[in-house]
């Protein structure tokens, strides 16, 4: 409880901090907007950056961890495809946004602030490697399903090249990749502390305002499409996620409890607003995305409560 206190109310109190100035118009779509430009471009970079520069490259590239995060994420997404087509035997294009929903973490703005909050700027070893296997990989697979199945597979080179320029011009991939060229590169060498300063300065906003502008998106939104399928895209994402990531960190990738509890708590994490990009891009499964957001964002509360009390210090 102590935990659930200290860490997880003020994370979610400041959600609804940006969902009552929404609803309540203090602030519209576009300040919206100008805050979640604020947070991709220019608060979130520097914390990555420094997050990396300050690691050595075997704890950032943490095998075991890759494996239970990125396997139990694969699994989530064929049984979220598998499950759609069961259920309502929709074209293909749906069963890849379904199970993309079912897998696809909130690591950027919610993950980071949340590590930021329970465990220190010291250990975003995790979600910075996260977040580059959900910007990198998981954004990948899915424009290369969405492409094959508009095009009957003849959109593949050009669906490789433009998940390669998006990746090229991604601040959150160019950040992390400098701070891992600085730590291959120069090992054991302190960043400047001009630059260390600028960045701790840019980075300190970047929580708060992370989950600002998640609140602020869920007052936009409406929940007008799929909520049954939304409660059910949920359960995998909430539940069945991090119990595959559970079990995989206990039988086929064993790590120390630290990286343990990372890989179930950002497993846990709600649906990221990144699908939502995606479903918008290709004009496909836009409105049940965006119910599968705001649902499982707000049952998070309970879950994610839940997992902070069992893995995160207390303090």
């Amino acid at each position: 409880m102590n935990v659930v206190l200290n860490v997880a109310f003020p994370v979610f109190a400041i959600i609804l901090a940006g969902f009552l100035s929404g609803k309540t118009k203090l602030l519209g779509p576009a300040s919206s907007e100008a805050l979640n430009k604020f947070v991709y471009w220019m608060a979130l970079p520097p914390v990555l950056f420094l997050g990396t520069a300050r690691r050595s490259i075997p704890e950032i590239f943490n095998g075991p961890f890759i494996g239970a995060f990125l396997g139990s994420m694969l699994l989530v997404y064929a049984l979220g495809a598998i499950i759609g087509r069961l259920l309502r035997r929709e074209r293909t294009q749906i069963q890849c946004m379904q199970g993309l929903n079912a897998a696809f973490s909130n690591t950027g703005y919610m993950g980071i602030p949340l590590f930021l909050a329970a465990f220190g700027p010291d250990h975003l070893a995790p979600t910075i490697l996260a977040t580059v296997i959900m910007s990198a990989i998981m954004v990948g697979i899915a424009v290369v399903w969405m492409e094959f199945a508009n095009s009957q597979g003849g959109g593949l080179g050009k669906a490789l090249r433009d998940v390669g320029r998006a990746l090229a011009k991604n601040p959150l991939i160019l950040s992390t990749a400098a701070g891992i060229a600085w730590s291959a590169l120069l090992p054991g060498v302190a960043v400047p502390k001009p630059i260390a300063t600028f960045c701790e300065l840019m980075g300190a906003p970047a929580g708060p305002c992370a989950l600002f502008a998640i609140g602020l998106f869920l007052a936009s939104q409406r929940l007008t499409a799929g909520l049954a399928e939304a409660g059910w895209i949920s359960a995998l994402k909430l539940l069945v996620h991090p119990a595959l990531a559970w079990v995989l960190t206990q039988t086929l990738f064993p790590m120390d409890p630290f990286w343990t509890g990372s890989a179930v708590i950002l497993a846990a994490l709600p649906t990221g607003a990144l699908t939502f990009v995606v479903a918008t891009q290709y004009q496909t499964y836009v409105e049940r995305t965006s119910s599968a957001i705001l649902v499982s964002t707000v049952l998070s509360v309970v879950t994610l409560s839940a997992l902070l009390a069992v893995y995160a210090p207390a303090g």
